[in-house]
């Protein structure tokens, strides 16, 4: 959780917000099948719901209060690969500080699966 304090209080942002404007941002892009986790107990990457897609984002909250977003996808097939995490890098970094008022220092994007 982040805290701000501003001149009419203080004000808190749950990691849940942050994952799920991530994973809009990111199911926004052109040729992202959806978010991907990958399951503990067999080992296969599984395409999340919407309901679910905070599992295949992770936020980690630096000192100097920005945040650093690592997002697990699954791509569609015949899709150019680094075009796509490009297009989600920029998306994510600028709706999220946009939405938030958060500095995104990096974005790293993880291709879990290519659906046929």
């Amino acid at each position: 959780m982040m805290k701000f304090q501003s001149e009419k209080g203080e004000v808190s942002i749950s990691n849940s917000v942050f994952s799920n404007i991530t994973g809009l941002a990111a199911m926004n892009c052109f040729g992202v099948k959806g978010m991907a986790y990958r399951s503990m107990t067999d080992g296969l990457v599984h395409l999340l719901r919407r309901e679910a897609m905070s599992k295949g984002v992770r936020i980690a909250y630096l000192e100097d209060g920005a945040v650093s977003i690592e997002l697990h996808i699954v791509v569609e097939n015949g899709v150019n690969i680094p075009a796509v995490c490009r297009s989600i890098m920029n998306e994510v970094q600028y709706v999220v500080g946009k939405n938030t008022g958060v500095e995104v220092r990096s974005v790293d994007v993880c291709v879990d699966s290519m659906t046929l």
